[in-house]
């Protein structure tokens, strides 16, 4: 069977972003929990905290490296696949993706030499400023991109001449509808993301007695981080779905696979959904609880996919993702707090002592992370279709003309290459886990506060 290069351009761009969202989605998070440890030590000096502290910026090192190298292959993606993209939003995602490189690429890599570095090169406080200068430039870069997307779902502050999108407005264009939520969704996802790999890595390094004092900071810094964030992102989330009934009830009407424009919208907990059919088989159903969630009243209108013909996305995969989300955060939501339970019981002791069943679910869970994170992205991403700017520019307009061929081999190497630095990546986590530095990094010989070491 033939793909043409719409598909395979569209399958490439998914494998890419969804290979490259994995290492930001950690690195966000992970680089404030750095900054804590240190502040932590600083305060203390007591050596558990910097322990954590260097443990985990090796941590950091090794994620950020893979999210700068499967960056620079996204940006290559927009001239090679999606021409059309750039041609009539360059205008726009040009000056949004400079601002990220200026502001945020700059700052990260400015001082991320000093944050690795640095102890016994720089000052203690010099080298407390450089993480969280690091950790602020993480930050700043999920700002900016995360503004361009939002824009492309919730487009404002522009005009159209001559078919290109002309920015009139860059603070409406920055902060559009959707950002606030976009970027404080994606901000808490992080946060969950590098608790419970935290936990995770700390919970197996229990399990496999290499464990150090270190590892029992980080892992109570790590469940109650866990505990107090999962809750407010089920809040976020659901101002995030008010949002997007609003503005995009076509992907709200997939989501929850309602077909017909209903008052008193039961939700469909479980199902298959039927794009053929237009219906959902084996529907379990709550009784106007859809109508409830989306319009916070039980017998608010809810609109149905077959209002939204020829301009909806493809129901199944947006219906089974949402729910993947949602069931992976449900469960980390009782994990964190059963975990945060047991530890507050314990508060007095300087070690973690948790039952193995429970630390064995927690080094399960230690990806978790990233499947709600993926799956909140697919519903995001593939919601918006049959766009790429929401309701004035479809996804087809922008397409490459390359022959198929050309596109599906760079898929296959972009595939191998990324499955062999994925099982890469964990499997050097699992060892730096097995074989920790029973103590901190040394300074470097003969070295001066502030001077280079001889």
């Amino acid at each position: 069977m033939d793909i043409d290069a719409l598909i395979l351009s569209r399958i490439q761009f998914a494998a890419n972003i969804s290979f490259h969202i994995l290492f930001p989605t950690i690195t966000i998070a992970l680089c404030w929990f750095l900054l804590f440890f240190r502040w932590r030590f600083a305060r203390t000096q007591d050596q558990a905290w910097e322990e954590a502290y260097y443990f985990w910026t090796k941590v950091f090192a090794l994620t950020f490296a893979l999210g700068v190298v499967s960056g620079i292959v996204m940006s290559f993606q927009f001239g090679t696949n999606w021409p059309g993209f750039m041609e009539r939003t360059g205008n726009i995602s040009g000056p949004l993706l400079g601002y990220e490189v200026l502001t945020a690429f700059f700052l990260e890599a400015s001082f991320l030499g000093i944050m690795l570095f640095g102890r016994g090169r720089v000052s203690e406080r010099v080298h407390l400023v450089a993480t969280f200068l690091v950790a602020f430039g993480t930050t700043m870069s999920a700002f900016w991109i995360l503004s361009l997307n939002s824009w492309m779902h919730t487009p404002a502050g522009f005009e159209i001449v001559n078919g290109q999108f002309i920015p009139t407005d860059w603070l409406a264009v920055v902060f559009n509808p959707s950002f606030p939520y976009r970027f404080s969704h994606k901000l808490l996802a992080s946060a969950l993301t590098a608790s419970f790999l935290i936990a995770g890595l700390c919970a197996w390094q229990l399990i496999k007695g290499s464990a150090t004092r270190g590892t029992h900071k980080a892992m109570r810094a790590a469940i109650f981080t866990a505990a107090c964030v999962m809750p407010l992102q089920f809040l976020v989330g659901d101002m995030h779905g008010l949002n997007t009934l609003e503005h995009q009830p076509a992907k709200v009407a997939a989501m929850e696979g309602i077909w017909e424009t209903e008052r008193g919208a039961p939700l469909t907990l479980f199902g298959i959904p039927d794009q053929e059919a237009r219906t959902t088989h084996f529907a379990v159903k709550i009784p106007k609880m859809a109508s409830l969630i989306l319009t916070h009243d039980m017998d608010g209108e809810v609109k149905g996919i077959n209002e939204f013909e020829g301009a909806h996305p493809p129901v199944a995969p947006v219906f089974y993702a949402f729910r993947v989300m949602v069931g992976v955060g449900s469960l980390m939501l009782l994990v964190a707090g059963f975990t945060a339970w047991r530890l507050w019981r314990q508060r007095r002791q300087s070690e973690v002592v948790l039952p193995k069943p429970l630390l064995w679910v927690l080094s399960g869970m230690a990806f978790s992370g990233w499947v709600a994170t993926l799956a909140g992205w697919y519903v995001t991403e593939i919601g918006r279709q049959p766009f790429l700017v929401y309701g004035l520019m479809r996804t087809s307009e922008a397409a490459t003309t390359l022959p198929p061929p050309y596109i599906a081999l760079t898929l296959t190497a972009y595939l191998v290459v990324y499955g062999l630095l994925l099982v890469t990546y964990v499997g050097v986590l699992k060892y730096m886990a097995e074989h920790p530095k029973e103590h901190r990094q040394d300074a470097p010989s003969g070295a001066l506060l502030g001077k280079a070491g001889v």
